[in-house]
């Protein structure tokens, strides 16, 4: 980036309105998640938010995904990390194609309308653009956000949302030239100026290749955005990390592990997590933060360590656990690790992303399986605290055969000990020994 600075202050200056003032109109809230909407990490804040829906219908939309065969096994896990990790019943509205069947179509629309919250999430923006263009979806999703909703959009879904949309795999899979496609373009009016979303901010899967910036790198981005009017805004979002638009407060609440971006032709303002910052700021790139008593931090806010990233970082940092219980021949400690990691991957089972840390993260499991056999296969236990009563009275009786003078019966003992493998020393302070290697 051609700038970047930390948004740090603590007062609110107001910044500049946008043009309609819009967003001052809508009650609803809307979430945008970079990516982890079915991890461990969005759990508080998935039931802080749901807190709020109270008991209108939850409902998930399956359109970006519902190009893939397993797709009813990703509604069937997202449906379970909801009830058992989030505690909420959630429904799938199915819009994997638009319905053709008029009585169908109308069923599906009037749940959407009657949902107080709608999640949407993995899969392929540019398909469920497709899908949702020219129906009332993209209209009562925008409702929503008027009526007092929650529209919770993550990873390819949140893509969709902006005037602009990114064709990701088209892009970063299949080498076409980069290049934009239009979007639903619902939350534009809420700031008064085009708004383009990127999740994945700061990803970082390619090493030493630059894919930050959901798949696009630098070069990429710097390129696509000099096609954008001067005006547009770029929200970032990183990785799990979420941000939470309160439209009736107009602030936006930074959640989760990572960072909220605000980016104007290569200008950015970063926002850290535990932020709180003004919406009619955000439209000038401003980085004012608003007061906590106006925010609706106490709601949203996690208030204690957020899990680990990635299923990936957390078996990397068990593994390092392991090893050092391994290496105090800690048995305890072994096994506790090794059913932290099992308790883990359950956690983490559910998120729909897919990946292969599932398979890393077991192939670590079982790494941790075969150390501890073999170690206890050589015995856990110090050899020395294991021989120790036994060698020394041994060495008690060699004492007793030398203060008698029964040099042979000591010089027995010593060699015995010494045909075990266990090698005596006399020393001013008396015997001492030790294990031959």
């Amino acid at each position: 980036m051609s700038g970047s600075r930390e948004a740090t202050g603590l007062h609110h200056d107001g910044g500049r309105a946008p043009s309609d003032g819009a967003w001052k109109a809508q009650g609803g809230l809307l979430v945008i998640m970079g990516s982890g909407e079915t991890a461990p990490t969005m759990v508080k804040p998935h039931r802080a938010i749901l807190e709020r829906v109270g008991t209108r219908r939850a409902v998930l939309l399956d359109t970006p995904y519902g190009f893939q065969s397993n797709a009813e096994d990703i509604s069937s896990r997202a449906v379970g990390y909801f009830a058992a990790s989030v505690g909420r019943e959630i429904e799938v509205l199915s819009w994997r194609r638009p319905p053709t069947d008029t009585l169908e179509r109308e069923r599906a629309l009037t749940t959407l309308r009657e949902a107080g919250w709608v999640f949407a999430g993995p899969g392929s923006p540019t398909y469920a653009l497709r899908q949702w263009r020219d129906t009332a979806v993209p209209d009562l999703i925008a409702g929503k956000l008027r009526d007092g909703g929650v529209v919770c959009f993550a990873s390819a879904a949140a893509l969709t949302l902006g005037s602009h949309a990114i064709p990701v795999y088209e892009i970063y899979k299949a080498g076409i030239e980069p290049h934009w496609v239009p979007g639903l373009d619902v939350v534009s009016s809420l700031f008064g100026v085009p708004v383009v979303i990127i999740p994945h901010y700061d990803n970082a899967e390619g090493g030493h290749h630059d894919t930050r910036f959901c798949y696009l790198g630098e070069g990429r981005l710097t390129a696509m955005e000099a096609e954008l009017s001067d005006e547009t805004l770029i929200l970032g979002v990183d990785e799990h990390t979420a941000v939470v638009f309160d439209l009736a407060a107009g602030t936006a609440s930074v959640l989760g592990n990572g960072h909220f971006t605000i980016r104007r032709r290569g200008e950015s303002t970063v926002h850290r997590s535990g932020s709180v910052v003004g919406i009619a700021t955000l439209a000038s790139g401003g980085s004012a933060a608003v007061p906590s008593a106006v925010a609706p931090a106490d709601e949203v806010l996690p208030d204690d360590p957020v899990p680990e990233s990635s299923l990936k970082a957390a078996a990397d940092a068990l593994e390092l656990r392991f090893a050092a219980a391994l290496a105090r021949r800690d048995v305890d400690g072994c096994v506790a690790t090794i059913l932290d990691l099992e308790q883990i991957m359950v956690d983490w089972a559910a998120d729909t992303n897919i990946s292969d840390e599932g398979e890393q993260a077991r192939g670590v499991l079982r790494s941790m399986v075969v150390r501890l056999g073999e170690l206890a296969a050589a015995g856990a236990r110090d050899p020395r605290d294991v021989l120790e009563p036994y060698v020394s009275l041994l060495l008690d009786l060699r004492a007793k055969a030398r203060t008698d003078r029964d040099f042979a019966t000591s010089d027995k003992i010593r060699d015995s000990l010494s045909a075990a493998g266990i090698e005596v020393r006399d020393t001013p302070t008396g015997p001492d020994w030790s294990l031959q290697p």
